[in-house]
């Protein structure tokens, strides 16, 4: 576990020598028992005592908690060869506090007491979270190329500040939306080549200043359509044009139901090239139009019940020619759930919105280290499905192997793989390995984890005290 830990956090430098002492114990510390609390997690009072002082420390930021997994994230990308996916997005991290002002708030929501308290709406305590992650065109993550955390001390309606001010007229950088052109340009000048990055994001990412950082530093972009701007044709918009777009083609793609039920779905697919103008506003004097190619992928036919139908349009600066070149575009897009995935790893698999640290700040800290250990949770759970073959000394050490092959031995004799150890990982969070089983995914990877590492400990101790 050490070995990992060591080899991936390298690049972080901290102020002070001890901190980074202290910052790679409790790193440790927390990955032998992930989803648990930090007492549970230190053991003692002492090492409780200095995991508390470390969150707490006012002279310590999360760039530099996230700077080693940074520097990895780069190395690993440049192992690989062709473009590569970043997927952008944001999630509320959500507590319940007495004083929720020393963490902040996130929105308005429902008031489940408004009967009582004569209010129809409260603000929620939390932090948001807007994250870049890289990963290959087949879905395997690298790591995260920049993070950005932030809260409201106070909740203000922005449609409300947007009456009283022309939402075109505030500078960009003053919108939270700033967030995603940040992110773009960090990640660009973090990994080094943005000519091979294609940064993918939701609706929200619809922003006329991201497509516009996308091109000034020749880097692409793939994002979903919100806004149904004009084209070059200004009696035109992207709506109209793509209704009277010819249809290139069909496409079949399989959907699984809640069921596990899986159907076939035939999508609609129209692609074109189209000049978008900037929205009015200071942005006509600012920016120049933009040259995209337009995607649509409609579902031919009445979805099942309970479903609402598929309608993707997408937009991109990637050439997009035939209609493999929009299958391939379409099929990105929907790694983008990825990134969905590794929040539910730290949400329910690391539990961090079950922690009792006070301030946004401490928080915001120990987000940071459980997003390295989710994503080398999710990473596991990928890698064995994308890059069978590759060596289990990259993932584990000489003596877990040896423990795992004790555990779960070979039935016969089989190549020497990591498939080969996550399988066994997998078996001791409770994978069945029948035929008919899906790969494991990541519940049990990190349910095997946990349990081989405290297995691990066990094993260590035997051999300090002997038989």
């Amino acid at each position: 576990m050490t070995s990992w830990i060591n080899e991936e956090l390298q690049g972080c430098e901290f102020r002070d020598r001890r901190l980074k002492k202290r910052f790679l114990q409790l790193v440790t510390q927390m990955a032998s028992r992930v989803g648990e609390s930090l007492p549970t997690a230190c053991q003692d009072w002492a090492n409780t005592k200095a995991a508390y002082r470390f969150f707490s420390n006012p002279n310590l930021t999360e760039g530099e908690i996230l700077a080693g997994h940074f520097q990895s994230t780069r190395e690993r990308f440049e192992a690989t060869e062709g473009l590569v996916l970043v997927l952008h997005d944001t999630t509320e991290i959500t507590y319940k506090r007495k004083e929720p002002e020393q963490i902040g708030y996130t929105r308005k929501c429902a008031n489940r007491m408004a009967y009582f308290a004569k209010k129809l709406k409260r603000a929620q305590c939390g932090i948001l979270m807007h994250s870049s992650l890289v990963v290959t065109t087949e879905g395997l993550p690298l790591g995260f190329s920049s993070k950005r955390f932030w809260s409201r001390d106070k909740f203000k309606d922005v449609k409300a500040l947007y009456r009283r001010k022309n939402a075109t007229r505030i500078p960009i950088e003053e919108k939270e939306s700033y967030r995603w052109i940040k992110n773009l340009k960090d990640s660009n000048s973090g990994l080094g080549d943005p000519t091979r990055l294609v940064h993918i994001g939701d609706r929200e990412s619809d922003i006329y200043d991201f497509f516009q950082a996308a091109e000034a530093e020749n880097s692409h972009f793939l994002v979903r359509i919100k806004v149904d701007r004009r084209t070059q044709d200004e009696t035109i918009t992207i709506q109209k044009a793509m209704k009277e777009a010819k249809k290139k083609g069909v496409h079949q793609i399989s959907l699984r139901t809640k069921e596990g039920e899986e159907n076939k779905i035939d999508l609609e697919i129209k692609f074109e090239k189209l000049t978008i103008k900037p929205s009015f506003g200071p942005k006509t004097k600012i920016y120049l139009d933009t040259e995209v190619n337009v995607i649509t992928a409609k579902e031919v036919g009445t979805p099942q019940e309970g479903r609402e139908p598929i309608d993707w349009k997408l937009m991109t600066n990637l050439s997009v020619k035939t209609l493999d070149d929009a299958i391939e575009k379409l099929e990105w897009y929907a790694l983008r759930w990825k990134i969905e995935t590794f929040f539910k790893i730290l949400k329910s698999g690391c539990k961090i919105e079950e922690s009792k640290l006070q301030t946004a700040e401490g928080l915001c800290r120990l987000i940071s280290i459980y997003s390295i250990l989710a994503w080398r949770i999710f990473w596991m759970t990928m890698v064995n499905r994308e890059a069978q073959a590759i060596s289990p000394k990259v993932v584990l050490t000489a003596n877990e192997m040896k423990i795992l092959d004790h555990l779960k031995p070979d039935r016969e004799k089989t190549p020497t793989t990591l498939a080969k150890y996550i399988l066994k990982i997998a078996k001791l969070g409770g994978y069945l390995a029948r035929n008919s089983d899906p790969p494991p995914g990541n519940k049990v990877i990190w349910r095997g984890m946990e349990a081989l590492i405290h297995i691990q400990i066990g094993f260590e101790l035997a051999k300090l005290v002997g038989n």
